[in-house]
């Protein structure tokens, strides 16, 4: 995709669709969204945050909303353009400029406004790190139950502190004298870097 830098010079290279792209970027100046261009394309923000965008393709015109999941569409207007891979985000095509109701668009756009304001997005769930547990440290837990269980009560983040600070060590000794330091801050919940932490 081409990056382009305005929304003028979007309009401008697709021609095909100037009438379209006109009149839905006129609607977007009666409501309250903040205009930009993100990835090449004609991008709507509330609060700096991505909302709704616009774009052209060579069979149709479309309004994508961000979190339009979240939308009523009571007129069954909104398609999820990449259904399994996208969970938030819904697409709005338009193959000429008679489907173009203003007030049907509006309504949506500022639904979608709304929405933002109330906070209402898609929370994309990080994968989990898994904690690695080199042999070493894995011995002394297996050893000592009051220890395992100690270990255990420390966030996923501390956990992988403790992990690496005995896994990045080369030799064997250096291993085993990290061990030894960490097991009494390991009984007493102390993190490997709290006294760091304000």
């Amino acid at each position: 995709m081409k990056g382009f830098t305005s929304v003028e010079e979007y309009i401008e290279n697709h021609s095909e669709w100037l009438q379209e792209l006109e009149f839905l970027r006129e609607l977007t100046f009666k409501t309250t969204f903040e205009e930009t261009v993100k990835w090449g394309a004609p991008t709507y923000t509330v609060n700096g945050k991505n909302v709704m965008g616009i774009g052209a393709f060579k069979s149709y015109v479309g309004l994508w909303f961000f979190n339009g999941s979240f939308l009523t569409d009571k007129e069954n207007k909104l398609i999820n353009a990449q259904d399994g891979k996208t969970k938030g985000m819904r697409q709005w095509r338009f193959n000429s400029i008679k489907e173009m109701d203003p007030n049907l668009i509006l309504s949506y756009m500022n639904e979608a406004i709304e929405n933002q304001k109330e906070g209402k997005t898609i929370k994309v769930a990080k994968p989990k790190k898994e904690v690695l547990i080199p042999v070493e440290l894995k011995a002394a837990l297996d050893s000592d139950q009051k220890l395992k269980d100690a270990f255990e009560k420390f966030t996923p983040s501390k956990q992988r502190e403790f992990t690496e600070h005995i896994s990045s060590a080369k030799r064997e000794a250096t291993k085993q004298s990290r061990i030894e330091k960490i097991v009494p801050m390991i009984l007493q919940g102390i993190g490997l870097h709290d006294k760091y932490r304000k």
